[in-house]
């Protein structure tokens, strides 16, 4: 009889646009993927894209929602999951970290001002001069995680200080699991 896998961590990033979600993200799964390590990465933006929705709260939600279930499944089979998502809303994690047996948030804490300043798509700026609506930040929530189990600011931590300590956590998790 085969053992089936045992369960993979879901590591979730979770910030405002802007914040470095992706571009941590893409490093952590590189580095999981040079050790030899199974994974998936799940961006938000590239999960869209393919998974039609707008940005009313309802289809935010939707979107976590799905994001999540696909992570889930990855997981259960022993695929380590990293997620990229703004994920505004609490309940919508909640939501997730319920389906996710070792789910991890990672609470990229960057404030606000630095993200806007970093504005990577210019999106901060069309949603100032009104050009888009419910953008997370400015005219629709972000809620911040009550507990995460890792919080980084990165205008104050290095990408690579950031991966090495997203790193750690996907140790400690697996490490729990044991």
């Amino acid at each position: 009889m085969v053992k089936a896998p045992c369960p993979a961590p879901v590591l979730w990033l979770t910030g405002l646009s802007g914040a470095g979600k992706s571009t941590i993200a893409a490093c952590v799964n590189a580095a999981l993927r040079s050790r030899g390590t199974d994974t998936e990465y799940l961006d938000g933006d590239v999960v869209r894209s393919i998974a039609a929705g707008g940005f009313s709260r309802a289809e935010r939600d939707a979107h976590i929602r799905r994001v999540g279930f696909f992570a889930s499944r990855f997981a259960d089979h022993g695929i380590t999951v990293i997620c990229a998502l703004i994920s505004p809303y609490a309940e919508s994690r909640a939501y997730v970290r319920g389906l996710c047996d070792r789910f991890v948030e990672i609470y990229l804490s960057t404030p606000l001002a630095e993200c806007e300043r970093r504005d990577p798509k210019g999106l901060y700026a069309r949603a100032r001069r009104g050009e888009i609506a419910q953008f997370t930040g400015i005219d629709d929530p972000y809620e911040p995680p009550d507990r995460p189990e890792v919080t980084i600011d990165t205008s104050r931590t290095s990408c690579d200080d950031a991966v090495s300590i997203v790193l750690a956590a996907w140790e400690a998790r697996l490490r729990q699991a044991r």
